[in-house]
């Protein structure tokens, strides 16, 4: 009789672990399956939230199916004590493994509104943009001059603690532009005692935090690009008459602003380079309107006789080699440009009238390329006629 009764122990006892195994299995299945969400949307953890508030709100948003799953699964797991407040995108069908993933490991605000301090050679802005889940994309909701009028929504904005900032540079842009729109915005702190060196940050875009001293941000340009300068250098081709990376960064800034053709970048370099192996004058009208702003602001209007013959320590039309400093702050393919340029037989080029140039090996077919240009120019046509675009 015992041995009944131990028997049938036994055999509810493995019928309920395989019970709880099934249990167990179909649980995990729920929490690594595609999950219920119909269409994306913007899930906000705020600062201090417990796993139990989250996961309930997930469920209410219909992001998961079941709560006490998704609380279970991210204990196992180790991710329950993880959370990272911010505002994340969880696109349609996302699992809750994923959402788990999302929330603790992919890092703060995937989702919700941004700032962007857009520094360009134009001037600056201040870009608001929120994200549309619905369109999965952001939406402009605001843009405006930092030294001018500020817009109600963006005072509306900025307290939010998930507001992202951000800071871009352009490339070309030169180092006072970039001082005046950081003192400009209101978001960042401290002061900027002197304007750097041209030609020593490093356009890119730079995460920031609300309150983030601008001496520091600066620094952090100047590391970047003096890391792209000295990388460059390292691989830089042979035979190249630079004494000094200052003077590769020298050549940088006149490619930087000579063409905005990603493709072009090699064959201006190779010019300017031809030029300086045969003694010849560089000859390039952005030194020379360097010469007359010294890079502050942009001088809005064609050059003149008097400016083209005016010596400065930049008017590579009247002094030989190159300018005495760079002047803008060159982006990495510029500089890789200057430091691995193509080679060609090229000492000449022009706007060719499609927002590129027309490059020749001799005066003659220089000239050639320059009354095209004229003729398009005379017709009304779009382009960039800069540079040794004049037949010298």
């Amino acid at each position: 009789m015992w041995r009944s009764v131990a028997s049938n122990a036994l055999t509810l006892f493995i019928v309920a672990l395989l019970a709880l195994g099934g249990v167990i299995l179909w649980g995990q299945k729920q929490y690594e399956v595609a999950g219920p969400l119909g269409q994306a949307i913007c899930f906000k953890v705020e600062r201090g939230a417990s796993m139990s508030a989250v996961s309930a709100g997930l469920e209410a948003q219909g992001a998961i199916s079941d709560a006490r799953i998704f609380r279970i699964g991210t204990t196992y797991s180790g991710k329950s004590g993880q959370l990272k407040f911010g505002s994340y995108l969880l696109e349609p069908a996302i699992s809750m493994a994923q959402v788990a993933e999302r929330l603790t490991v992919g890092g703060q605000s995937t989702c919700g509104q941004d700032v962007n301090l857009r520094i360009g050679v134009a001037g600056a802005e201040v870009i608001l943009r929120s994200y549309d889940a619905a369109t999965a994309g952001l939406v402009e909701v605001a843009k405006f001059d930092p030294s001018g009028e500020v817009p109600q929504v963006y005072k509306d904005a900025v307290d939010d603690p998930d507001l992202r900032w951000r800071v871009t540079l352009a490339e070309g842009v030169t180092s006072w532009n970039i001082v005046e729109a950081l003192k400009a915005a209101d978001f960042l702190s401290g002061e900027i005692k002197e304007v750097p060196a041209e030609g020593v940050l490093a356009p890119d875009s730079y995460e920031v935090s609300k309150g983030d001293d601008r001496a520091a941000l600066i620094a952090k340009m100047q590391a970047s690009q003096s890391a792209t300068l000295a990388e460059a250098w390292a691989k830089r081709a042979e035979g190249l008459p630079y004494e000094t990376m200052e003077e590769a960064l020298i050549m940088a800034s006149i490619i930087e602003k000579e063409t905005g053709v990603a493709e072009e970048r090699g064959k201006v370099a190779s010019v300017f380079l031809n030029r300086l192996r045969d003694g010849m004058r560089l000859q390039t009208d952005p030194t020379v309107i360097y010469g007359v702003t010294k890079g502050q602001g942009i001088l809005g209007r064609g050059l003149r006789q008097s400016e083209l013959k005016r010596e400065t320590p930049w008017n590579t039309y009247v002094i030989q080699g190159l300018p005495a400093t760079p002047i803008c702050n060159p982006g990495k393919a510029a500089i890789e440009a200057a430091l691995n340029p193509e080679t060609t037989d090229f000492f000449y080029f022009v706007a060719d009238g499609t927002g590129g140039h027309a490059f020749a090996s001799t005066l003659e077919e220089h000239n050639k390329n320059v009354a095209k240009w004229r003729a398009l120019e005379a017709a009304g046509a779009e382009g960039d006629g800069s540079g040794t675009g004049d037949g010298n």
